[in-house]
Parts: C-alpha cells; sequence; structure tokens
C-alpha cells in the first residue's frame, strides 16, 4: 500500500502554497479581525475559483474534475498553513457530503455552483453544550429541522448548508438553503475565520443519505480537517524555529539552548505522527478499506495533539511577547480551538479510536 500522495496531488499542494503563501497569512489575518472586515477576502476566493480548487471534488458530470480526497487534503492543508480568510474548507467538507451520499437530483442542484466557486457551502455541526457527535439537538421532523447550531463556521457568507440533525434512527444529514434563513453572528476565540449562529424553526431541508452515510461522512471529515490542523501546526512550528534562530538571550541565539532545541523536535515529531496517521486515514479513504474508522479517529487525535502542541509552544517560547496583541502567536492558538469545536473534543475521537480498535480485534479473534 502506497502512503503517500500521487505527483498529481503534490502538485497541487505546491501551488495552492505558494499562492496563499502570496495572498495569505498573518498579514492579512490581522486585517481581518477588524470589526468592520468583510466576512471574506472576495479577491482571493475568486482567483481560487478560478485555478478550480472550489471543483476539485465535484465530479466532472457536474461540472468538476473529478479528483479525490488526496487532492483536498492538500488544498487544506495549505489552507490551514496560511490561514487563509475564504470558506475553502468549509466547502469542501460540505462538497464531500454531497458526493458521498447526495442523490443525482441534489448533487445536479448544488454540486455546479459549488465548482464555479458562485455557490459557497458550510457545514452547520456543532451545537451550544454539546460536545458528542453523538448527541445532537436539532431535530428532523416531516422535511423539517428545528434546533440551533453555533457556531458554525463561514455561515455569514454561505448559500447553503450541510446540517446535522436527529430523526428516528439517529443523527443524520440534510441540505438547508440558507436564503431568508434565520442566521446571526457570533463571536468566537478565532476573530479570522467568522462563526454565525443558525436557527431552524420549523425550517425545510431535505435528507442527505442515511445514518450510516453520516458516520462515513464523520470519518471523512475527520480527515479533512486533520490536513487543516497539520497545516496550521507546521505554520506555527515554523514560526517557533525561525525565532529561536534570530531571538538572543544571554548572549546567544536562544536555539542553542537544549531546552528550546528539546521542545521544537517535540513539535516536529508530533506533527509527523499526526502526517502518518492522516495518510493512513487518507489511504483508508482511496480503497474504502475496513480501518477507516480507527484511521480517521487516530488522525483526528493526532492532529489536534500537534496543532495544541505547536500552537501552545509557540506562545511559551516567544517569552511575554508571545501573549500580547501584536505578536502573530495568537492566530494559531485561536485556530487551535476553533479547529477543536469544528467536530466534536480529543475526548470523544479517542473513545471512537478504542472502540474502532476493539471491533476490529474482536473481528480477528
Amino acid at each position: 500500500m502506497n502512503f503517500d500522495f500521487s505527483d498529481e496531488a503534490k502538485e497541487l499542494g505546491e501551488q495552492a502554497k505558494k499562492l496563499l503563501a502570496e495572498k495569505a497569512g498573518t498579514g492579512p489575518a490581522r486585517k481581518a479581525m477588524a470589526a468592520d472586515a468583510p466576512a471574506m477576502d472576495a479577491a482571493l476566493w475568486k482567483e481560487i475559483s478560478e485555478l478550480g480548487w472550489t471543483a476539485a471534488r465535484v465530479p466532472e458530470a457536474h461540472g468538476g474534475l473529478g479528483l479525490s480526497v488526496e487532492e483536498v487534503a492538500q488544498l487544506a492543508e495549505a489552507a490551514g498553513g496560511s490561514l487563509a480568510h475564504v470558506p475553502l474548507v468549509s466547502t469542501l467538507l460540505a462538497t464531500e457530503a454531497l458526493v458521498l451520499a447526495g442523490t443525482e437530483a441534489q448533487q445536479a442542484k448544488w454540486l455546479p455552483g459549488i465548482a464555479s466557486g458562485e455557490t459557497i457551502a458550510c457545514v452547520a455541526w456543532s451545537e451550544s453544550g454539546a460536545v458528542n457527535p453523538a448527541n445532537v439537538r436539532t431535530e428532523a421532523k416531516g422535511g423539517k429541522l428545528t434546533g440551533v447550531k453555533q457556531p458554525v463556521a463561514d455561515l455569514a457568507v454561505a448559500h447553503v448548508a450541510i446540517v446535522v440533525a436527529a430523526g428516528a434512527d439517529g443523527p443524520q444529514l440534510h441540505i438547508v438553503d440558507l436564503n431568508g434563513a434565520d442566521t446571526a453572528a457570533v463571536e468566537t476565540l478565532d476573530l479570522v475565520r467568522r462563526h454565525g449562529r443558525l436557527t431552524l424553526n420549523a425550517t425545510p431541508a431535505e435528507a442527505l443519505g442515511t445514518v450510516g452515510d453520516y458516520q462515513d461522512w464523520l470519518d471523512r471529515a475527520a480527515v479533512i480537517l486533520a490536513y487543516e490542523a497539520i497545516g496550521t501546526a507546521g505554520a506555527a512550528m515554523a514560526m517557533t524555529v525561525d525565532y529561536a534562530k534570530t531571538r538572543v538571550a544571554f548572549g546567544q541565539k536562544i536555539g542553542r539552548y537544549q531546552a528550546v532545541k528539546h521542545k521544537c523536535a517535540d513539535m516536529y515529531i508530533k506533527l509527523e505522527l499526526a502526517r502518518a496517521h492522516a495518510l493512513h486515514g487518507l489511504a483508508m479513504i482511496g480503497t474504502n478499506g475496513a480501518e477507516l474508522r480507527q484511521a480517521a479517529a487516530a488522525a483526528r487525535v493526532a492532529s489536534l495533539d500537534a496543532l495544541a502542541y505547536c500552537a501552545e509552544e509557540n506562545v511559551q517560547l516567544h517569552g511575554g511577547i508571545g501573549f500580547t496583541w501584536e505578536s502573530d502567536c495568537q492566530f494559531y492558538y485561536r485556530r487551535n480551538r476553533a479547529l477543536v469545536a469544528a467536530l466534536g473534543p480529543r475526548g470523544w475521537w479517542a473513545e471512537r479510536l478504542v472502540r474502532a480498535l476493539e471491533q476490529r480485534n474482536r473481528a480477528a479473534a
């Protein structure tokens, strides 16, 4: 089994990282934090749409490129590392739900617009106080949804939402047209990526797939978000290493101190461990492998561990300046907290990993 990206995926990843290094980063992210800043970088969104990034996973029959999840992972990592002020990852997650579970009619309605960039999609998974992807309070009944979803990343600019709601058999994905929907801004720790509140009051919705499809989508979303976290963690590590090479304390650069070296080495180890688990998840998606559930859960846990460690140590190793508003360390710490909330906490995914391993062992016994 080949645990590596295809040459095409690597090329797309390099293209994405190069463009976003020029057009995004901490400078634009700081501007995006302003209260009067737009909800997204419209010019950058137009450019990446023209490059076909939004069409990456959309089948050719619906105007897309029909690429694999490998390419999606590369785009997610580039977006995470650059803190790009665009709803790319949200749209990629929603696209994955439509490709996985959508009917032909549902795909024909939404995917062409997503492919062109004219339709922005988001995922409404989170609920206030809910920390378990299995415990969903929003209810689906008679083709209508009732409940409150918050915080929802990129809701302010989205046209359609993939909403998770509880039905008779358990949580399930639904499609909600956001035209005229009851939405409001919600302030979160992440001041770059805008979040909102979606209030559903007998709001019309279409069921998307089955209860089983929701679980399969969770696994795929965990792998995609793992790559976003890996990108963000890598940027935080790079910032720390660069600082250690230039900051002078007690007559020498702090990177020469053993304690600092060990912290940087630990960042690298955690990041590479997360990357290995995420690659395993991609391989299982690509081959429809039986180990997808455990691989996705492991990728989620390892990527959150890597991002938390890199973001926190980035602040610590910058010393007093790392805690200030003027320091760019805050961006990675804030994004870390937002990604934890995006799909449930580490604890739940660790339990999911244990359950998957137990099931595998029982089957092998």
